[in-house]
């Protein structure tokens, strides 16, 4: 009897704690408890994940940021390059048209015809202040003729070939060109004084009045080596001898006769 009613018993309270669990599940209580509990076990963990996950996260952005970064960095480099390859393309050409139309803008020739050609070679040295050029016999170049570019004369030819020539620069030690700054004044000589030297006058009559800045130029006495009026030079220096009765003249050339690329010969021979 007693063993009946404790099974009663037992079968009575598992049905009491059955509808129970049932009704606080269907309730949310034993739910919400659950999830609560299984959130506090969960925060731990995605608080982990997310402090090892944000820095590496950043690291990746930053590494493919800067990866750009370099990349265009590269290609504004090539595009400089590529300018200033350009660039270095055009400046010899420009420099060339700009030497070339100096050259041809020579009034002070007068009537005298001229022969443009191009420097071939240009290196003076103190005992050959000397350069070639790109005309020759074939193109009626002849030896003694005048050479003229960009402001006066430079020079003249002493040897010919078929197609080239060389030309003697009026700084040459052996160069020696009569001059005059007016139809009135005496003739003077100009002399060389050698390659990056300036050039010189020596015995100038103190009755002679010249300043800084006046203008010598070829004569063109009978027999000279140059037709008149040919600019050279200008005074830069007067240099008196104390108890002398002339001074010396230092000059400099009209013509930048060491940045030579195109010149001028002009068509006349010293014996006309």
């Amino acid at each position: 009897m007693a063993s009946d009613r404790t099974r009663r018993r037992a079968v009575v309270l598992g049905v009491v704690v059955t509808v129970a669990v049932l009704v606080l599940y269907l309730s949310g209580g034993i739910g919400s408890r659950l999830r609560s509990g299984a959130g506090l076990i969960e925060e731990p963990f995605s608080w982990v994940v997310e402090a090892i996950g944000r820095p590496i996260g950043h690291l990746f952005a930053g590494a493919i940021s800067y990866s750009d970064v370099v990349a265009q960095n590269q290609e504004l480099r090539h595009q400089l390059g590529e300018e200033e390859l350009k660039a270095n393309q055009v400046w010899p050409l420009e420099r060339q048209l700009q030497q070339l139309t100096t050259t041809l803008n020579v009034p002070f020739v007068g009537s005298l015809p001229t022969e443009v050609a191009q420097v071939t070679t240009n290196s003076p040295t103190n005992f050959a202040a000397t350069f070639d050029i790109s005309k020759g016999r074939d193109d009626g170049v002849l030896a003694g003729m005048p050479v003229v570019a960009n402001g006066g004369l430079i020079g003249r030819v002493t040897s010919t070939t078929a197609r080239g020539a060389t030309v003697l620069l009026i700084s040459d030690t052996s160069s020696v060109v009569g001059a005059s700054w007016s139809a009135t004044s005496p003739d003077v000589l100009i002399y060389g004084r050698g390659v990056n030297n300036n050039l010189s006058v020596s015995s100038v009559s103190f009755t002679n009045n010249l300043r800084p800045g006046t203008v010598l130029s070829t004569d063109g006495l009978q027999g000279g080596l140059f037709p008149p009026g040919l600019p050279v030079a200008t005074v830069k220096n007067i240099t008196l001898t104390p108890g002398a009765s002339t001074y010396d003249l230092v000059l400099s050339p009209l013509a930048d006769l060491k940045h030579l690329s195109y010149v001028d010969v002009v068509m006349w021979e010293p014996s006309t």
